[in-house]
Protein backbone atom coordinates (compact mmCIF):
# COMPACT_ATOMS: atom_id res chain seq x y z
CA UNK A 1 0.00 0.00 0.00
CA UNK A 2 1.69 3.13 -1.01
CA UNK A 3 0.88 6.92 0.98
CA UNK A 4 -1.52 7.55 -1.67
CA UNK A 5 -3.62 4.44 -1.22
CA UNK A 6 -3.05 4.58 2.73
CA UNK A 7 -4.63 8.17 3.11
CA UNK A 8 -7.30 6.70 0.81
CA UNK A 9 -7.64 3.89 3.01
CA UNK A 10 -7.73 5.85 6.26
CA UNK A 11 -10.24 8.35 4.95
CA UNK A 12 -12.47 5.70 4.06
CA UNK A 13 -12.30 3.64 6.96
CA UNK A 14 -13.27 6.91 8.97
CA UNK A 15 -16.00 7.52 6.87
CA UNK A 16 -17.39 4.12 7.94
CA UNK A 17 -16.66 4.08 11.25
CA UNK A 18 -16.50 7.26 12.85
CA UNK A 19 -12.81 9.11 14.30
CA UNK A 20 -14.01 7.24 17.71
CA UNK A 21 -13.03 3.81 16.49
CA UNK A 22 -9.88 4.82 15.58
CA UNK A 23 -6.67 4.89 17.21
CA UNK A 24 -5.58 8.38 17.74
CA UNK A 25 -2.41 8.21 14.95
CA UNK A 26 -4.80 7.24 12.34
CA UNK A 27 -7.68 9.67 13.40
CA UNK A 28 -5.19 12.67 12.63
CA UNK A 29 -3.81 10.71 9.60
CA UNK A 30 -7.24 11.54 8.09
CA UNK A 31 -7.21 15.10 9.08
CA UNK A 32 -3.62 15.98 8.15
CA UNK A 33 -1.65 14.07 5.32
CA UNK A 34 1.91 13.90 5.49
CA UNK A 35 3.12 16.77 2.96
CA UNK A 36 6.43 16.62 0.56
CA UNK A 37 7.50 19.48 2.23
CA UNK A 38 7.61 18.29 5.60
CA UNK A 39 8.92 15.04 3.86
CA UNK A 40 12.08 17.32 2.05
CA UNK A 41 12.85 19.31 5.40
CA UNK A 42 13.41 16.14 7.09
CA UNK A 43 15.13 14.32 4.48
CA UNK A 44 17.29 17.23 4.40
CA UNK A 45 17.85 17.44 8.18
CA UNK A 46 18.94 13.42 7.94
CA UNK A 47 21.48 14.41 5.00
CA UNK A 48 23.04 17.26 7.23
CA UNK A 49 23.55 14.85 9.65
CA UNK A 50 24.57 12.36 7.49
CA UNK A 51 22.04 9.69 8.51
CA UNK A 52 20.43 9.44 4.82
CA UNK A 53 22.01 9.73 1.65
CA UNK A 54 20.28 9.13 -1.91
CA UNK A 55 20.58 6.47 -4.10
CA UNK A 56 23.58 6.73 -6.52
CA UNK A 57 21.23 8.83 -9.10
CA UNK A 58 20.82 11.63 -6.39
CA UNK A 59 17.19 10.73 -5.81
CA UNK A 60 15.43 9.87 -2.18
CA UNK A 61 12.91 7.79 -3.55
CA UNK A 62 10.60 8.96 -0.83
CA UNK A 63 7.61 6.73 -1.97
CA UNK A 64 9.24 4.07 -1.80
CA UNK A 65 8.56 1.04 0.82
CA UNK A 66 11.65 0.64 3.42
CA UNK A 67 13.03 -2.38 4.10
CA UNK A 68 14.28 -3.81 7.36
CA UNK A 69 18.28 -3.44 6.24
CA UNK A 70 17.37 0.03 5.07
CA UNK A 71 15.77 0.58 8.39
CA UNK A 72 18.42 -0.85 10.43
CA UNK A 73 21.08 1.46 8.77
CA UNK A 74 18.93 4.55 9.06
CA UNK A 75 17.88 4.03 12.99
CA UNK A 76 21.40 3.48 13.56
CA UNK A 77 22.82 5.85 12.23
CA UNK A 78 20.35 8.19 13.52
CA UNK A 79 20.39 7.62 17.25
CA UNK A 80 24.78 6.55 17.51
CA UNK A 81 24.09 2.83 17.95
CA UNK A 82 27.08 0.83 17.46
CA UNK A 83 27.15 -2.26 14.68
CA UNK A 84 27.17 -5.57 16.12
CA UNK A 85 29.95 -8.10 15.41
CA UNK A 86 29.26 -11.36 17.17
CA UNK A 87 25.98 -12.03 16.15
CA UNK A 88 25.27 -13.57 12.64
CA UNK A 89 22.21 -14.25 10.56
CA UNK A 90 20.98 -17.02 8.23
CA UNK A 91 19.77 -14.71 5.63
CA UNK A 92 22.56 -12.47 5.83
CA UNK A 93 25.89 -12.41 4.58
CA UNK A 94 29.01 -11.42 6.52
CA UNK A 95 30.02 -9.21 4.02
CA UNK A 96 26.16 -7.31 3.39
CA UNK A 97 26.75 -3.59 3.59
CA UNK A 98 23.76 -3.49 6.08
CA UNK A 99 25.03 -6.89 8.14
CA UNK A 100 26.79 -4.89 11.08
CA UNK A 101 23.94 -2.63 11.47
CA UNK A 102 21.56 -5.18 11.64
CA UNK A 103 23.08 -7.54 14.11
CA UNK A 104 23.75 -3.94 16.35
CA UNK A 105 20.01 -3.31 16.40
CA UNK A 106 19.26 -6.69 17.05
CA UNK A 107 21.67 -7.14 19.94
CA UNK A 108 20.53 -4.25 21.70
CA UNK A 109 16.99 -5.12 21.36
CA UNK A 110 15.67 -2.56 19.20
CA UNK A 111 14.44 -4.74 16.03
CA UNK A 112 13.88 -8.90 15.96
CA UNK A 113 15.25 -11.78 14.16
CA UNK A 114 13.07 -14.39 14.28
CA UNK A 115 14.45 -18.04 14.15
CA UNK A 116 17.97 -16.12 13.68
CA UNK A 117 16.73 -14.71 10.26
CA UNK A 118 16.81 -11.10 10.01
CA UNK A 119 14.58 -10.48 6.56
CA UNK A 120 16.95 -7.75 5.43
CA UNK A 121 14.56 -7.14 2.41
CA UNK A 122 10.91 -7.49 3.87
CA UNK A 123 9.04 -4.68 3.91
CA UNK A 124 8.72 -2.24 7.14
CA UNK A 125 4.95 -1.71 8.59
CA UNK A 126 3.68 1.32 10.18
CA UNK A 127 3.70 -0.50 13.28
CA UNK A 128 7.53 -1.68 13.27
CA UNK A 129 8.58 1.89 12.12
CA UNK A 130 7.10 3.17 15.18
CA UNK A 131 7.97 0.41 17.50
CA UNK A 132 11.10 0.33 16.85
CA UNK A 133 11.88 4.19 17.07
CA UNK A 134 10.33 3.65 20.08
CA UNK A 135 13.44 1.36 21.23
CA UNK A 136 15.85 2.83 19.79
CA UNK A 137 14.82 6.56 21.28
CA UNK A 138 13.87 5.21 24.94
CA UNK A 139 11.28 7.04 24.63
CA UNK A 140 7.14 6.54 25.02
CA UNK A 141 5.23 5.10 22.72
CA UNK A 142 2.57 6.75 22.51
CA UNK A 143 4.54 9.95 21.90
CA UNK A 144 6.32 8.54 18.83
CA UNK A 145 2.74 7.49 17.77
CA UNK A 146 1.77 10.95 18.01
CA UNK A 147 4.63 11.75 15.74
CA UNK A 148 3.34 9.71 13.00
CA UNK A 149 -0.05 10.58 13.08
CA UNK A 150 0.30 12.24 10.03
CA UNK A 151 1.28 9.17 8.25
CA UNK A 152 0.03 6.10 10.35
CA UNK A 153 -2.63 2.86 9.27
CA UNK A 154 -2.25 0.13 10.90
CA UNK A 155 -0.98 -2.92 8.92
CA UNK A 156 0.12 -0.49 5.98
CA UNK A 157 3.94 -0.16 4.69
CA UNK A 158 5.93 2.77 5.60
CA UNK A 159 7.57 4.40 2.77
CA UNK A 160 11.32 6.08 2.97
CA UNK A 161 9.73 9.60 3.30
CA UNK A 162 7.71 8.93 6.12
CA UNK A 163 10.70 6.77 7.96
CA UNK A 164 12.79 10.17 7.30
CA UNK A 165 10.18 12.66 8.72
CA UNK A 166 9.66 9.97 12.01
CA UNK A 167 12.99 9.82 12.42
CA UNK A 168 14.10 13.36 12.01
CA UNK A 169 11.03 14.31 14.53
CA UNK A 170 12.85 11.33 17.28
CA UNK A 171 16.19 13.01 16.43
CA UNK A 172 15.43 16.30 17.89
CA UNK A 173 14.67 14.25 21.41
CA UNK A 174 17.76 13.03 21.99
CA UNK A 175 18.17 14.00 25.87
CA UNK A 176 20.79 16.62 25.82
CA UNK A 177 23.40 17.53 29.44
CA UNK A 178 23.14 20.94 28.03
CA UNK A 179 19.85 21.51 27.32
CA UNK A 180 18.62 24.84 27.52
CA UNK A 181 15.62 26.41 27.88
CA UNK A 182 13.98 28.61 25.20
CA UNK A 183 10.89 29.48 26.52
CA UNK A 184 8.64 29.31 30.37
CA UNK A 185 4.96 30.13 30.55
CA UNK A 186 2.80 30.01 33.07
CA UNK A 187 -0.26 27.91 33.60
CA UNK A 188 -1.79 27.87 36.75
CA UNK A 189 -0.44 29.08 40.56
CA UNK A 190 1.62 25.86 40.81
CA UNK A 191 2.02 24.85 37.07
CA UNK A 192 4.62 26.36 34.85
CA UNK A 193 5.41 25.12 31.02
CA UNK A 194 9.14 25.25 30.51
CA UNK A 195 10.63 23.96 26.66
CA UNK A 196 13.98 23.54 26.23
CA UNK A 197 15.95 23.39 22.68
CA UNK A 198 16.88 19.62 23.64
CA UNK A 199 15.70 16.72 26.39
CA UNK A 200 16.77 16.97 29.68
CA UNK A 201 18.90 13.45 30.27
CA UNK A 202 17.69 11.38 33.33
CA UNK A 203 20.26 13.00 35.96
CA UNK A 204 19.12 16.81 35.04
CA UNK A 205 15.19 15.40 35.59
CA UNK A 206 16.03 13.90 39.33
CA UNK A 207 15.00 16.66 41.61
CA UNK A 208 17.84 16.92 43.39
CA UNK A 209 19.61 18.12 40.10
CA UNK A 210 16.58 20.02 39.06
CA UNK A 211 15.73 21.81 42.25
CA UNK A 212 19.47 23.22 42.20
CA UNK A 213 19.28 24.06 38.34
CA UNK A 214 16.05 25.88 38.64
CA UNK A 215 16.01 29.08 40.61
CA UNK A 216 13.50 31.59 41.26
CA UNK A 217 13.26 35.12 42.75
CA UNK A 218 10.54 35.78 46.16
CA UNK A 219 11.25 32.23 47.67
CA UNK A 220 9.15 30.14 44.68
CA UNK A 221 10.80 26.78 44.05
CA UNK A 222 10.02 24.03 42.17
CA UNK A 223 8.60 21.31 44.30
CA UNK A 224 9.23 18.27 42.49
CA UNK A 225 11.03 16.59 39.19
CA UNK A 226 9.98 18.57 35.74
CA UNK A 227 8.00 16.00 33.61
CA UNK A 228 8.31 15.41 30.30
CA UNK A 229 4.95 16.44 28.31
CA UNK A 230 3.81 13.23 26.09
CA UNK A 231 3.45 13.85 22.27
CA UNK A 232 6.38 17.03 22.60
CA UNK A 233 9.55 16.99 21.87
CA UNK A 234 11.65 19.02 24.63
CA UNK A 235 8.87 20.73 26.45
CA UNK A 236 7.68 19.82 30.64
CA UNK A 237 5.30 20.48 33.25
CA UNK A 238 7.21 22.23 36.16
CA UNK A 239 5.37 21.80 39.10
CA UNK A 240 6.23 25.12 41.96
CA UNK A 241 5.72 25.94 45.13
CA UNK A 242 2.08 28.16 45.34
CA UNK A 243 2.97 31.68 43.60
CA UNK A 244 2.11 35.05 44.54
CA UNK A 245 -0.15 36.24 41.92
CA UNK A 246 0.91 39.33 40.19
CA UNK A 247 4.39 38.67 41.09
CA UNK A 248 7.05 39.26 38.18
CA UNK A 249 8.97 36.06 39.15
CA UNK A 250 12.66 35.63 37.03
CA UNK A 251 13.72 32.32 36.29
CA UNK A 252 17.69 31.27 36.15
CA UNK A 253 18.29 27.66 35.04
CA UNK A 254 22.15 26.21 35.94
CA UNK A 255 22.70 30.00 36.93
CA UNK A 256 21.58 31.68 33.36
CA UNK A 257 18.59 33.92 32.93
CA UNK A 258 15.71 31.81 31.65
CA UNK A 259 12.54 34.33 31.29
CA UNK A 260 10.27 35.61 32.93
CA UNK A 261 6.73 35.07 34.29
CA UNK A 262 3.70 36.70 35.92
CA UNK A 263 2.94 34.55 39.14
CA UNK A 264 -0.93 33.03 38.17
CA UNK A 265 -4.17 33.47 40.18
CA UNK A 266 -5.36 30.62 38.25
CA UNK A 267 -6.31 27.78 41.40
CA UNK A 268 -6.93 24.25 39.53
CA UNK A 269 -10.64 23.34 39.66
CA UNK A 270 -11.63 20.90 42.17
CA UNK A 271 -15.06 19.38 42.54
CA UNK A 272 -15.22 18.33 46.15
CA UNK A 273 -13.75 16.90 49.18
CA UNK A 274 -14.53 13.56 50.74
CA UNK A 275 -13.74 10.93 53.41
CA UNK A 276 -12.10 8.15 52.81
CA UNK A 277 -10.41 6.64 56.24
CA UNK A 278 -11.20 7.66 59.69
CA UNK A 279 -7.75 10.11 59.40
CA UNK A 280 -7.62 10.32 55.08
CA UNK A 281 -10.04 12.30 52.99
CA UNK A 282 -9.42 13.55 49.07
CA UNK A 283 -9.95 15.92 47.39
CA UNK A 284 -11.33 14.94 43.55
CA UNK A 285 -10.77 16.57 40.20
CA UNK A 286 -13.04 15.40 36.99
CA UNK A 287 -11.33 15.70 33.89
CA UNK A 288 -15.19 16.17 32.27
CA UNK A 289 -14.72 19.48 33.74
CA UNK A 290 -11.12 20.61 31.91
CA UNK A 291 -8.90 19.38 34.62
CA UNK A 292 -6.50 16.79 34.21
CA UNK A 293 -3.71 15.43 36.46
CA UNK A 294 -0.43 15.34 34.97
CA UNK A 295 0.22 12.01 35.51
CA UNK A 296 -2.41 11.24 32.57
CA UNK A 297 -0.44 13.54 30.38
CA UNK A 298 3.36 13.14 30.55
CA UNK A 299 5.72 10.63 28.89
CA UNK A 300 6.94 8.88 31.84
CA UNK A 301 3.19 7.74 33.31
CA UNK A 302 1.96 7.29 29.64
CA UNK A 303 2.61 2.90 29.54
CA UNK A 304 1.30 2.57 32.46
CA UNK A 305 -1.71 4.37 32.02
CA UNK A 306 -3.45 2.75 29.53
CA UNK A 307 -6.63 4.17 27.88
CA UNK A 308 -6.38 7.12 30.63
CA UNK A 309 -3.20 8.18 28.85
CA UNK A 310 -3.54 10.86 26.02
CA UNK A 311 -2.06 13.93 24.27
CA UNK A 312 -2.27 17.28 25.05
CA UNK A 313 -0.59 19.98 22.45
CA UNK A 314 1.48 22.64 23.17
CA UNK A 315 -2.07 24.73 23.71
CA UNK A 316 -3.17 21.73 26.10
CA UNK A 317 -5.69 20.75 23.82
CA UNK A 318 -6.66 17.11 23.24
CA UNK A 319 -7.71 15.82 19.48
CA UNK A 320 -11.38 17.08 20.04
CA UNK A 321 -10.12 20.54 20.53
CA UNK A 322 -10.80 20.38 24.14
CA UNK A 323 -8.37 22.70 26.87
CA UNK A 324 -7.49 21.07 29.68
CA UNK A 325 -6.28 22.64 33.31
CA UNK A 326 -3.11 20.30 34.59
CA UNK A 327 -2.89 19.50 37.83
CA UNK A 328 0.89 19.11 38.82
CA UNK A 329 2.63 17.16 41.03
CA UNK A 330 0.78 16.80 44.77
CA UNK A 331 4.65 16.38 46.20
CA UNK A 332 4.42 18.42 49.10
CA UNK A 333 1.07 20.05 49.11
CA UNK A 334 -1.04 20.26 51.89
CA UNK A 335 -4.89 21.67 53.00
CA UNK A 336 -6.15 23.03 55.59
CA UNK A 337 -9.18 20.84 56.98
CA UNK A 338 -11.19 22.26 60.06
CA UNK A 339 -13.76 21.38 61.64
CA UNK A 340 -17.45 23.01 62.56
CA UNK A 341 -16.73 24.85 65.69
CA UNK A 342 -13.17 23.32 66.24
CA UNK A 343 -9.43 24.57 65.28
CA UNK A 344 -7.99 24.24 61.61
CA UNK A 345 -5.23 21.47 61.12
CA UNK A 346 -2.95 20.70 58.28
CA UNK A 347 -3.47 17.57 56.27
CA UNK A 348 -0.35 16.64 54.24
CA UNK A 349 -0.77 14.86 50.88
CA UNK A 350 -0.41 11.15 50.67
CA UNK A 351 2.67 10.34 48.34
CA UNK A 352 1.02 8.29 44.94
CA UNK A 353 -2.44 9.21 45.45
CA UNK A 354 -3.03 11.78 43.43
CA UNK A 355 -4.07 10.05 40.29
CA UNK A 356 -4.75 6.28 40.72
CA UNK A 357 -7.01 3.30 39.71
CA UNK A 358 -7.84 6.40 36.88
CA UNK A 359 -9.42 8.62 39.02
CA UNK A 360 -8.11 11.80 40.33
CA UNK A 361 -8.60 12.22 43.69
CA UNK A 362 -5.14 13.24 45.79
CA UNK A 363 -5.28 11.78 49.51
CA UNK A 364 -4.55 13.97 52.17
CA UNK A 365 -3.99 12.84 55.95
CA UNK A 366 -4.69 14.21 59.31
CA UNK A 367 -1.72 14.67 61.73
CA UNK A 368 -0.69 11.75 63.80
CA UNK A 369 -2.97 11.29 66.38
CA UNK A 370 -5.87 13.29 64.72
CA UNK A 371 -8.75 11.79 63.20
CA UNK A 372 -11.85 12.76 61.76
CA UNK A 373 -14.93 12.71 64.36
CA UNK A 374 -18.21 10.71 63.16
CA UNK A 375 -20.68 13.76 62.59
CA UNK A 376 -18.75 16.52 63.00
CA UNK A 377 -18.93 18.94 59.44
CA UNK A 378 -15.50 19.88 58.02
CA UNK A 379 -14.19 22.15 55.79
CA UNK A 380 -11.25 21.85 53.26
CA UNK A 381 -9.43 25.05 52.09
CA UNK A 382 -6.43 25.31 49.75
CA UNK A 383 -4.17 28.23 48.79
CA UNK A 384 -2.89 25.82 45.78
CA UNK A 385 -6.82 24.87 44.48
CA UNK A 386 -10.64 25.85 44.51
CA UNK A 387 -12.57 23.48 45.79
CA UNK A 388 -16.25 23.69 44.63
CA UNK A 389 -18.16 21.73 47.28
CA UNK A 390 -15.06 21.48 50.04
CA UNK A 391 -17.25 20.70 53.49
CA UNK A 392 -18.09 17.38 54.51
CA UNK A 393 -20.23 15.52 57.31
CA UNK A 394 -17.58 12.40 58.82
CA UNK A 395 -18.72 8.85 58.87
CA UNK A 396 -17.68 5.69 61.16
CA UNK A 397 -15.73 4.01 58.95
CA UNK A 398 -14.38 0.69 60.02
CA UNK A 399 -10.85 0.33 59.13
CA UNK A 400 -8.89 -1.88 57.28
CA UNK A 401 -8.10 -5.64 58.35
CA UNK A 402 -4.78 -7.11 58.03
CA UNK A 403 -5.60 -11.19 57.42
CA UNK A 404 -2.45 -12.36 56.05
CA UNK A 405 1.38 -11.53 55.58
CA UNK A 406 3.89 -13.47 53.72
CA UNK A 407 7.83 -12.96 52.85
CA UNK A 408 8.92 -11.51 49.38
CA UNK A 409 12.50 -12.16 50.51
CA UNK A 410 14.54 -11.22 53.70
CA UNK A 411 13.63 -7.52 53.38
CA UNK A 412 10.25 -7.21 52.36
CA UNK A 413 6.81 -8.97 52.79
CA UNK A 414 3.24 -9.07 51.19
CA UNK A 415 0.59 -7.87 53.64
CA UNK A 416 -2.97 -8.64 52.67
CA UNK A 417 -6.19 -7.12 53.46
CA UNK A 418 -9.55 -8.47 54.12
CA UNK A 419 -11.06 -6.69 50.78
CA UNK A 420 -9.21 -4.66 48.40
CA UNK A 421 -9.70 -0.96 48.73
CA UNK A 422 -9.94 -0.41 45.81
CA UNK A 423 -7.13 2.49 46.11
CA UNK A 424 -4.10 3.87 47.59
CA UNK A 425 -5.08 3.66 51.27
CA UNK A 426 -1.51 1.71 52.06
CA UNK A 427 -0.10 4.88 51.32
CA UNK A 428 2.30 5.88 54.02
CA UNK A 429 1.53 3.05 56.12
CA UNK A 430 3.86 0.51 58.12
CA UNK A 431 3.42 -2.32 59.99
CA UNK A 432 5.21 -3.81 62.55
CA UNK A 433 7.09 -7.02 63.17
CA UNK A 434 7.36 -9.02 66.68
CA UNK A 435 8.93 -11.94 67.04
CA UNK A 436 8.50 -14.57 69.60
CA UNK A 437 11.16 -13.31 72.22
CA UNK A 438 9.82 -9.62 71.52
CA UNK A 439 12.06 -8.19 69.72
CA UNK A 440 10.50 -5.82 66.87
CA UNK A 441 10.85 -4.92 63.14
CA UNK A 442 9.16 -2.11 60.99
CA UNK A 443 8.50 -2.19 57.33
CA UNK A 444 6.70 0.28 55.16
CA UNK A 445 4.48 0.24 51.93
CA UNK A 446 6.40 0.58 49.16
CA UNK A 447 4.38 2.98 47.08
CA UNK A 448 2.33 2.08 44.06
CA UNK A 449 2.93 -1.73 44.64
CA UNK A 450 -0.90 -2.76 45.62
CA UNK A 451 -2.13 -5.51 43.92
CA UNK A 452 -5.65 -5.62 44.65
CA UNK A 453 -5.72 -6.38 48.91
CA UNK A 454 -1.99 -7.12 48.75
CA UNK A 455 0.76 -4.44 49.03
CA UNK A 456 4.51 -4.75 49.53
CA UNK A 457 6.11 -3.33 52.50
CA UNK A 458 10.12 -2.67 53.28
CA UNK A 459 11.77 -3.51 55.95
CA UNK A 460 14.17 -0.12 57.65
CA UNK A 461 17.56 0.04 56.30
CA UNK A 462 19.76 -2.40 57.69
CA UNK A 463 16.80 -4.78 59.12
CA UNK A 464 16.40 -8.74 57.48
CA UNK A 465 13.79 -11.33 58.30
CA UNK A 466 15.63 -13.99 60.05
CA UNK A 467 14.96 -17.53 58.77
CA UNK A 468 12.84 -20.11 61.01
CA UNK A 469 11.44 -17.41 62.90
CA UNK A 470 7.67 -16.54 63.89
CA UNK A 471 6.31 -12.84 63.46
CA UNK A 472 3.33 -11.30 64.51
CA UNK A 473 2.59 -8.87 62.37
CA UNK A 474 0.42 -5.41 63.45
CA UNK A 475 -0.12 -2.08 61.64
CA UNK A 476 1.60 1.07 63.59
CA UNK A 477 -1.22 3.23 64.14
CA UNK A 478 -5.21 2.03 64.19
CA UNK A 479 -5.32 2.15 60.41
CA UNK A 480 -5.86 -1.53 60.41
CA UNK A 481 -7.39 -1.46 63.78
CA UNK A 482 -6.21 -4.48 66.18
CA UNK A 483 -5.71 -6.78 63.69
CA UNK A 484 -2.76 -8.68 62.87
CA UNK A 485 -1.34 -12.02 60.85
CA UNK A 486 1.48 -14.29 61.84
CA UNK A 487 4.32 -14.86 59.33
CA UNK A 488 7.25 -17.17 59.12
CA UNK A 489 9.90 -16.70 56.76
Amino acid sequence: MNKYSKQLAVLTLTAALGTGALPLAAQNAAAAPLSGDAIQTAVNRLADLKVMNGYEDGSIRENNPITRAELAKLVSLAFGIQGGSELGFADVKPQAWYAGYAAGVVEQQIMDATDGRFQPQAIVTDDELLQTVTKALKRDAKSVSYWARDFYAQGSSATRGETAYLLANAHEAIPAADARITNVSVLNAITLIVTFDKPLTADNEAFAKAKEDFAFNDGLAISNMPRLKTGSVATYIVPTTVQKAGTEYKLTYKGQAAGTFTGSAVKPDMTEARQVTNDTFEVEALKANGVVDYGYVIAAYSGGRGANAFVLDENNKDENGKTYQIISSGQAREVTITPEGGQPMIAKYVPFTQSTDGKQEPKFRLPTGETLKPGVKYTVASDWAQIANPTFVAKDIASLQITGAEAVNETSINVVLAADPGDELFSGRSVQLTDESGNKLTATYRFSSRKGATGVFDLAAESKLTTGTVYTVTPVGDWAGQSKAELKL
